[in-house]
């Protein structure tokens, strides 16, 4: 082992939120789950949706789409049970898709410190992931589902979910068509969202190895199975070694906000990999 799992601690105790310290109790302490079930609940709504900076690059108190699906993400990774956290945000999701299921975002987001990737749209306009995880915590209506149904014939195809290139970017298909079960083609939109993350992982630099392991969580996990031999074990060794002197690991893009979640997945991936205990 050459990182430092208590350097890393540290640094998440200093420069983390207060929902990624209790993320980080919860996920390698001990910490109690109803207390990270609280904090999260704070940045909750009474719409039922999500807002209060708990996605980094959108600091909005008011809810918007990012926010939520961030939230479902970090959530399903990390294996956080929801309990009623999601109550009402299958209603309010739905009333923020447009007849063509696209996601609106509400104009204060602009009015409220925001990074300029987000600057034109306002936050996310996609709905698969989001819902797909929402089905995952059995958490969407019929409704919403059917909607996410439409748009995702209209807006995929398997050529297109092979067409993508950046490996983080690769959730929006598999959140997606791995929790959908009755799509026309879904095989094949399956099929090609493995092809594609084995492809994208195959052409990753150094920066992205982290994003790799949304994906394979676990050595027994479908993609971790699809991976060519040798090549998470070289992603792994990469990550042992990639440690900060602070303790942190960089993200993709060298955002310091973004380093503590970072710092988490990364220990986690080491961790669930038998790399430390």
């Amino acid at each position: 082992m050459t990182f430092d799992p208590a350097k890393a601690r540290d640094f998440v105790y200093r420069k983390g939120t207060l929902l990624e310290r209790a993320l980080f109790a919860w996920l390698f302490e001990g910490g109690r789950l109803e207390r990270l079930q609280q904090i999260i609940l704070c940045y909750k709504n009474p719409d039922g949706g999500f807002g209060h900076g708990l996605e980094h690059d959108i600091k909005a108190p008011q809810s918007h789409p990012l926010a939520l699906e961030y939230l479902l993400g970090m959530m399903k990774h990390a294996g956080v049970p929801a309990g009623s956290i999601f109550a009402g945000a299958s209603d309010w999701l739905e009333a923020r898709m447009d007849e063509q299921g696209n996601l609106r975002n509400p104009p204060e987001t602009r009015q409220y410190p925001l990074e300029p990737w987000w600057r034109e749209m306002g936050g996310q306009t996609m709905p698969d992931s989001i819902v797909g995880n929402l089905m995952r915590y059995s958490a969407a209506t019929p409704s919403l589902i059917n909607k996410t149904k439409a748009w995702a014939l209209a807006n995929y195809t398997p050529e297109k979910v092979k067409d993508n290139n950046w490996l983080f970017m690769a959730y929006h298909a598999f959140d997606y068509f791995f929790a959908i079960d009755d799509l026309p083609e879904l095989q094949d939109l399956r099929r090609a969202t493995v092809d594609n993350i084995v492809a994208c992982a195959l052409a990753a630099p150094e920066n992205q190895y982290d994003s790799l392991f949304v994906f394979a969580p676990t050595p027994d996990s479908m993609i971790a199975r699809a991976l060519p031999p040798g090549l998470a074990d070289r992603f792994l060794d990469a990550l042992s070694n990639a440690q900060q002197a602070e303790g942190h690991w960089l993200d993709q893009h060298n955002l310091p906000q973004w380093y503590p979640m970072t710092t988490i997945n990364v220990l986690l991936a080491l961790k669930r990999y038998g790399r430390w205990r």
